[in-house]
């Protein structure tokens, strides 16, 4: 199994860029150096990570950022704009940015719009943590965190990277109330905010959506059982109609819990969930990928939770893409995670976080989108707005690996596999045709038999005219006993008979 250190590439040429005449690149391959010079690689920037489901420090160049955690990024275009943060127990104003074409830093120097009440000449806005960066078009909005002067409603603010300009935008309707640890989600044209701490550190679960056509703050009635009070959760959209809401944390515990909104009904309910059950965490940061959304970092009263999860949102299936050792950024909380693609391959990428020390290290990963078998049991959904309890053993999981020598006998065993599923699939399709089959003869017969009953009801409807000359009590008891003795019939038509006679 190859460790973290073996399957890091080293890269001979200059850190802010590799040039394509002649690179020399040299790749650690089971503890040997391997000349890859000559393969068909192109080994630029995120592109130099060629294993999956691994995390992978990037060698990075320019002025590193200051240590932190609970800041906000956001990728626009090829870049990782990360602001503020926490350090020390000080709150961070500065922007950096991470070119993750040339993996090189840089920090910007913002500027106000002109216009703009808040903001004027060469500013570097007010520090603050806890806040959310949220990609829009080709800019960023920037919500919620708290500052060292904490302000009442919560305030939007935009940058645009290409003029370095901040601005903050006008709204409408009733602002949310401050706060940190929230989540904000970008659903179709709205933006969902949901739960966090407010001041006073009371605990929120109240849900926010901001129009972003008209820039209207709505507060929605939501129906059924919402998630309890929390902070520090993750949220992701599904097929731009659904919200998840998983785990976070109070005051006093952590979650494993998944919450799923509906956007068009306002309906809260707990999806019926498969594969492994989550550890309770909080502090964790997520990135959606199509249908799979990824888990990082995060941690509870114990320890830091090392697993990357992956939860299929079309099916509610958990499971281990990889585990991390050690005190890295995926293993942190408060770290931040972004996606980003290049020629339709996908990357996750995690800065900074706290893990017993502050970070300001970049790694990145290259999911294959085939995550590890499930293992242990799902707990079940709790009620009236309880978490469930996590029952996964720690021992279950652990790291995968991705071994390049053994993917021919992978692919046998897979091809195995696929033709022994295929051999099932046709023996249950086969006895499911002959169970209908019979089904088919058993209703045919069963109607022969209702056609005869029919008859037989009709031919002693006509015998029994001559006894409604008697009393209805001695009707009933000889016709009662007509049936029985002369024409069996199912209890059923005979009470229906019976009713008829009367």
């Amino acid at each position: 199994m190859a460790s973290e250190k073996e399957s890091r590439p080293i890269i001979s040429t200059s850190p802010n860029s590799i040039t394509s005449e002649e690179p020399k690149v040299v790749v650690v391959e089971n503890g040997k150096m391997v000349d890859v010079q000559d393969k068909e690689i192109t080994m630029e920037g995120l592109r130099s990570i060629t294993t999956y489901d691994q995390w992978t420090q990037l060698i990075v160049s320019g002025p590193l950022p200051k240590p932190r955690y609970k800041h906000g990024a956001a990728m626009v275009q090829e870049k990782m704009y990360v602001l503020g943060g926490n350090h020390n127990g000080r709150y961070l104003g500065d922007m950096q940015v991470l070119d993750l074409k040339s993996l090189s830093w840089s920090k910007l120097e913002a500027k106000a719009q002109p216009g703009s009440s808040e903001l004027t000449g060469t500013v570097t806005l007010a520090p603050y943590a806890g806040h959310s960066l949220v990609p829009w078009g080709n800019k960023i909005l920037s919500l919620a965190g708290h500052t060292r002067e904490p302000t009442e409603s919560l305030t939007v603010k935009e940058f645009d990277p290409q003029t370095c300009t901040w601005s903050t935008l006008r709204t409408y309707g009733r602002s949310p109330s401050s706060r940190v640890g929230q989540s904000v989600t970008l659903v179709g044209e709205t933006l969902v905010v949901f739960g966090g701490e407010g001041n006073g550190r009371s605990l929120l679960n109240d849900l926010h959506i901001l129009d972003l056509e008209t820039m209207t703050w709505d507060e929605f009635e939501t129906t059924c059982t919402p998630p309890s009070p929390r902070s520090e959760h993750a949220a992701a959209c599904y097929d731009d109609r659904y919200l998840l809401i998983f785990g976070g944390g109070s005051h006093s515990t952590c979650f494993s819990d998944l919450h799923l909104l509906d956007m068009q009904t306002m309906e809260w309910s707990r999806p019926e969930q498969q594969g492994i059950a989550p550890e309770p965490r909080a502090g964790h940061a997520g990135v959606t990928v199509g249908e799979n959304w990824f888990i990082t970092g995060g941690g509870n009263s114990k320890k830091g939770v090392p697993e990357t999860l992956v939860l299929n949102m079309s099916t509610f299936v958990w499971s281990v893409i990889t585990g991390f050792e050690g005190r890295a950024p995926p293993t942190s909380e408060g770290s931040s995670l972004v996606r980003h693609t290049i020629n339709g391959e996908d990357f996750l990428v995690s800065f900074g976080g706290y893990s017993g020390r502050y970070s300001n290290e970049v790694y990145a990963l290259k999911p294959s989108r085939k995550p590890s078998l499930p293992s242990g049991q799902i707990s079940e959904p709790g009620t009236n707005g309880l978490p469930p309890i996590s029952v996964a053993a720690n021992s279950s999981r652990g790291v995968i690996f991705e071994i390049e020598e053994l993917q021919d006998e992978k692919n046998i065993k897979r091809t195995g596999t696929s033709q022994t599923l295929l051999q099932t699939v046709k023996g249950e399709k086969n006895q499911i045709e002959e169970r209908l089959n019979q089904e088919e003869l058993q209703s045919s017969q069963l109607k022969k038999e209702l056609a005869i009953v029919e008859n037989r009801n009709v031919e002693l409807t006509k015998a029994s005219n001559f006894v409604f000359t008697e009393s209805c009590r001695k009707c009933h008891t000889f016709f009662f006993h007509l049936t029985i003795e002369v024409i069996p019939l199912p209890r059923w038509l005979l009470q229906s008979i019976t009713v008829i006679s009367h």
